[in-house]
């Protein structure tokens, strides 16, 4: 403390509280943002948008380094060894980064993950994490049932479904298998169109196209979110009705999507950072859940597929309708 401010201190005690606030001001909180998505990026936008709301502000009480690598995962391998620099308070990761980050263990990783965290390593059990990751998932088996079932209210004539599916994807034995349980009680023939990973994605494209099927299903995923356009492209070349996951895929010409909204998982996600950079362990944070669903339906599909929807049924429960 200089002479100065140590005679105003004991003269009056009047430049205790400004000594104090430059001493003992907010800390800013560094974060770190690994992604294996592309700029602009909504989901961070989300969460950033839910830190603001938890009364963070950029610059003062908190800042995010990004680092993107689109469609590319492994590329994220060289900057791990940035985290070492010991000035990183938080790292958040999605879809396929995760994985990745699994290589951190001494700072707290919060996770946005389609697949299973378990699979993948990153946590003991959902309800009781154990690691230094902790986030939410969007995996829901319930859901995976439930898209088959829409897809068969919408097309009652649905006897044959092409499953494209990404098996490299943590999780995904679990969804086919909820899927193909589905499509028995209802009666439709599960045609399974694997691929593994980015790099097979065109085979499995091709594979999915000697599948004589009535309509397309595809799990969602980082891989397939990724080339969400092609895949619709695909669908309506074939004239096969989509369904998908996510609203986005929609967005990208795909018929019909039934999940969770992605934006709003971000924003939930930053009330797990607040409780982080407070103090709190993330192995005592249950992954989180989506608790809300969104089924999204793209008219202009429709009406290149040259398919009818039912106005009563299926418009009346979309909760986003792109026209």
């Amino acid at each position: 403390m200089k002479r100065r401010e140590f005679i105003l201190l004991i003269g009056g005690g009047l430049a205790w509280p400004a000594i104090a606030r430059a001493q003992g001001g907010a800390k800013l909180h560094r974060i770190f943002w690994v992604s294996t998505q592309s700029e602009p990026d909504p989901f961070l936008d989300g969460f950033r948008e839910g830190m603001r709301a938890l009364g963070y502000v950029e610059g003062k009480t908190v800042t995010f380094e990004t680092h993107y690598a689109p469609g590319d995962p492994q590329a994220l391998r060289k900057i791990v060894s940035e985290l070492q620099r010991g000035d990183i308070d938080l790292v958040v990761s999605g879809g396929p980064a995760t994985r990745v980050m699994t290589a951190v263990t001494d700072i707290p990783v919060l996770f946005a993950l389609s697949g299973d965290p378990v699979a993948l390593g990153a946590v003991k059990s959902l309800a009781h994490p154990g690691t230094n990751f902790t986030g939410s998932t969007f995996l829901s088996l319930e859901l995976a049932g439930k898209r088959v079932e829409l897809l068969k209210d919408i097309y009652p004539k649905l006897r044959k479904l092409a499953v494209f599916s990404n098996t490299d994807h943590p999780g995904e034995p679990l969804e086919w298998r909820a899927t193909l349980e589905s499509c028995r009680k209802l009666g439709i023939e599960a045609a399974y169109v694997p691929f593994c990973g980015a790099r097979e994605i065109e085979n499995g494209l091709m594979a999915g196209g000697k599948v004589d099927a009535d309509a397309l299903l595809v799990f969602p995923d980082a891989v397939t979110l990724v080339h969400r356009a092609k895949i619709a492209e695909f669908a309506i070349a074939h004239r096969l009705p989509s369904m998908f996951g996510w609203s986005e895929y929609c967005d990208a010409g795909g018929l019909l999507s039934y999940g969770a909204n992605q934006r709003t998982t971000y924003f939930r996600l930053a009330t797990y950072a607040d409780r982080i950079l407070r103090g709190e362990n993330p192995s005592d944070l249950p992954v989180m859940r989506p608790e809300k669903f969104e089924l999204a339906v793209n008219l202009k599909t429709a009406r290149l597929l040259g398919t009818d929807l039912d106005v009563s049924s299926i418009l009346f429960r979309a909760s986003k309708v792109i026209s």
